[in-house]
């Protein structure tokens, strides 16, 4: 098959796929989103002959747009552009999540600084309150007090961006000093990591310490559930244990859709870019169906 890589840089969770395809004897076709000009009817060159087309865009607002276009062309891409769209915006991905009844954690808005504080009290302190779009743990804040949340809401109101003016305020869930991130494709995990740090963020790209986790049933079926409600794709779930390690109790806080999974793969007796890769090729033989 001929696959489009959508990037704008190659990491080495692109190289690892890059390498997998090629292997295989597929065509590979990286296209630079950063180069591209996307009309109204017709793809760019690059990607007019390409089976499927693989979003790996670093950053949001390409991922949202260059998937938009891909998918009005009629070329099948993954992940699709409503799954971008719910899973870069933390808003929208809380709402998906609760209204498909995923546990997740309890999540106010507002937008004046007034409104936020009086959301953060209600809360009681400690609370997180995150950018709605953002990743890596970045601008994301641990609230301890009524006068570090006017310092933190006074320096949103400063910053200008309109998504400043949008207060995502959440409940703090005392996780036992980590998180689990599982890999999913279409809502199967491919393989799950727990993600372990002194610090309240856990986030591989934080420093936190990774470790291989099983994935029993409950877990398969709300990262199934959770799957379903962005759109299916290729995904990273993220949850947290709220009745402790190994409660088997778990609240599911994100879903993320140009997922990292290097630290996965070296962590699991699992070959993800061969697990990925294989579902892309289940991806593009059903489009080809559908199509003849």
């Amino acid at each position: 098959m001929r696959v489009g890589v959508l990037y704008s840089r190659i990491r080495r969770d692109e190289k690892l796929l890059l390498n997998e395809l090629r292997e295989r004897g597929h065509d590979v076709e990286k296209v630079d989103v950063r180069a591209q000009r996307f009309g109204l009817h017709e793809p760019p060159a690059a990607l007019a002959d390409c089976d499927v087309v693989l979003d790996r865009c670093l950053a949001t607002s390409r991922s949202v747009y260059a998937t938009r276009f891909v998918e009005s062309y009629g070329i099948p891409v993954v992940n699709g552009p409503e799954t971008a769209a719910i899973c870069a915006d933390k808003v929208r991905n809380s709402l998906a999540l609760a209204n498909a009844g995923v546990p997740t954690p309890e999540t106010e808005v507002a937008f004046t600084s007034d409104a936020a504080l009086e959301a953060i009290e209600s809360f009681g302190y400690p609370c997180v309150l995150k950018p709605v779009v953002g990743s890596w743990g970045r601008l994301m804040a641990k609230i301890d007090s009524r006068s570090a949340a006017e310092a933190v809401l006074e320096h949103k109101e400063t910053l200008g961006h309109y998504e400043h003016k949008v207060f995502y305020v959440q409940e703090f869930v005392d996780k036992p000093g980590r998180d689990i991130r599982v890999v999913a494709v279409d809502g199967d995990p491919v393989a799950a990591m727990t993600r372990s740090s002194d610090h309240w963020l856990t986030n591989a790209a934080k420093g936190g310490e990774v470790t291989a986790f099983e994935v029993d049933e409950t877990v398969r079926d709300l990262v199934g559930t959770a799957a379903d409600a962005v759109g299916g794709g290729l995904l990273g779930v993220d949850l947290m244990e709220v009745g402790g390690e190994g409660s088997g109790e778990y609240t599911v806080h994100e879903v993320n859709h140009t997922v990292e999974f290097k630290a996965l793969d070296g962590t699991v007796d699992v070959d993800v870019p061969a697990r990925v890769v294989d579902w892309l090729e289940t991806k593009a033989a059903r489009a080809t169906e559908v199509s003849a």
